[in-house]
């Protein structure tokens, strides 16, 4: 079996091998696109509730062992002190370079039981790393569900629910057949659905209060069922979300959540394990789309101070993979991440450009989320310079704007007007880019969250410590 080694060998830089991916666009999978329409999807977790299925786009890790909590702090940059039993993380891993592989949420179940969700990039590391090193671990890997499953029946290790909005807590209690236990944010507990027991994640992905439920896959139509049964006995207006609609929820509440991985480059453990995965895997065969061009790969990594994620890490431990790189890398100047709000009339010309026949259109922006590629990298400028990168983008109803998260310099202030540059500079063999010209669309420089409520209502996290 060929290796990304031996794919990005057959190119002449892993930038080339990324931007001419043919994978198509990146797809939610199994969930419905739409239950109501997006923009009420959108409005629900604002304004009433909304119920997210999130069962199907995360990859699931099991890690036991009598080493697992020393497995799992040695590679990631989390300090792992005080997380007793019920309590969960988000868990961050770098290379041995300080270069963000991903993130995932992690759960612990046991004293030597973890499981973290979360996207491909950082399950991958852990299974390597487990093989790679000499740990008294085991992992078990349930990965996402296929993203076209062609009609084939899916299944999964457990179902995953979120249930969030300012009408949730009615919701709760219904469904628990009374008050819920108070949970506090990033914290576990069990609460009743129906007849059954399951656990409950305090947690938030839009900015609103809710919960995060789980439990055997078997159940997961009943748990299901008996979620919008309780909705509406409480008289709740419960709007289930769909796949459409889910991805853009993080553009209010400040998460970037599709970084590159920083692994093309480096010796030693990284070439090992660009050697180990293998050439079908996320590594591989994702694309990196926008206007950023480079043919050095390392310009689009990121470290976690630019991603907001710096005091997670534990300092205090004796030694975590990447410790020695991000002790120099906190030392310099480093980008810091912010929203960027795109200007309606520039938006409205890109639009516009698709409606003129026989001229070449503009970069097709696509409603609510443009996302084209694995991992996008837009150029921001100023006066000609290039201080800063747009990583996601997508329009939110709720605040009636397209928005994007990304990094920038750190002189650039909140309530500046940057320029961004839409759509690609040459032809590739993306299969997800149409013929287009590139133009230049206006942004202001915004908070991250940008949501009010995420910024004044979440407990204290990288949410807000990331604000410009």
């Amino acid at each position: 079996m060929p290796s990304l080694n031996d794919v990005i060998a057959q190119h002449r830089n892993p930038v080339q091998m990324l931007r001419n991916s043919k994978i198509g666009m990146y797809v939610y999978p199994v969930v419905a696109p739409e239950f109501q329409n997006w923009r009420n999807e959108q409005v629900a977790w604002r304004e009433s509730a909304v119920l997210f299925d999130q069962s199907h786009h995360m990859d699931e890790v099991i890690v036991e062992g009598p080493q697992a909590t020393e497995f799992l702090s040695h590679h990631g940059i989390n300090s792992f002190k005080n997380f007793d039993l019920n309590r969960a993380k988000h868990f961050v891993p770098v290379t041995p370079n300080g270069h963000v592989i991903g993130d995932h949420i992690i759960f612990r179940e046991r004293e030597d039981k973890y499981i973290l969700v979360g996207r491909a990039p950082t399950s991958n590391w852990l299974m390597f790393c487990a093989a790679w090193g000499k740990w008294n671990v085991r992992l078990r890997h349930d990965p996402r569900s296929p993203s076209r499953p062609e009609g084939e029946r899916v299944l999964r290790e457990h179902y995953r629910f979120q249930i969030q909005g300012p009408d949730a807590p009615k919701v709760f209690e219904k469904m628990n057949g009374g008050p819920i236990p108070e949970i506090k944010f990033f914290h576990v507990d069990w609460i009743n659905i129906g007849s059954k027991k399951v656990q409950a994640l305090r947690h938030g992905m839009s900015g609103a209060p809710g919960l995060e439920v789980w439990g055997p896959y078997k159940d997961k139509d009943y748990v299901h069922s008996a979620i919008l049964q309780a909705a509406r006995d409480a008289g709740v207006n419960l709007v289930q979300c769909g796949s459409r609609a889910y991805s853009t929820n993080t553009l209010e509440s400040g998460w970037i959540p599709s970084p590159l991985p920083g692994i093309y480059t480096g010796d030693g453990m990284l070439k090992d394990y660009r050697d180990w995965l293998g050439a079908d895997m996320y590594e591989a065969a994702g694309a990196i789309g926008g206007s950023f061009v480079s043919d050095n790969i390392e310009d689009y990594y990121v470290n976690p101070f630019e991603l907001g994620y710096d005091f997670y890490i534990g300092w205090k431990k004796d030694d975590f993979v990447g410790k020695a790189a991000l002790a120099q890398m906190k030392g310099r100047v480093n980008r810091k991440k912010v929203t960027f709000e795109w200007n309606a009339e520039d938006v409205v010309k890109v639009i516009a450009s698709a409606f003129v026949p026989g001229e070449l259109p503009y970069k097709w922006i696509d409603f609510p989320q443009p996302n084209y590629a694995s991992t996008s990298a837009d150029m921001v400028m100023r006066d000609g310079r290039m201080v800063g990168m747009s990583m996601f983008n997508g329009y939110s109803y709720n605040e009636r704007c397209m928005l994007s998260l990304g990094v920038v310099d750190q002189d650039v202030q909140v309530g500046d007007v940057l320029t961004m540059k839409w759509g690609e500079p040459e032809t590739t063999g993306k299969t997800s880019t149409e013929p287009h010209r590139q133009t230049e669309i206006r942004v202001r420089v915004s908070p991250t969250p940008y949501a009010a409520e995420a910024r004044e209502n979440y407990a204290d996290s990288w949410r807000t410590k990331a604000t410009a």
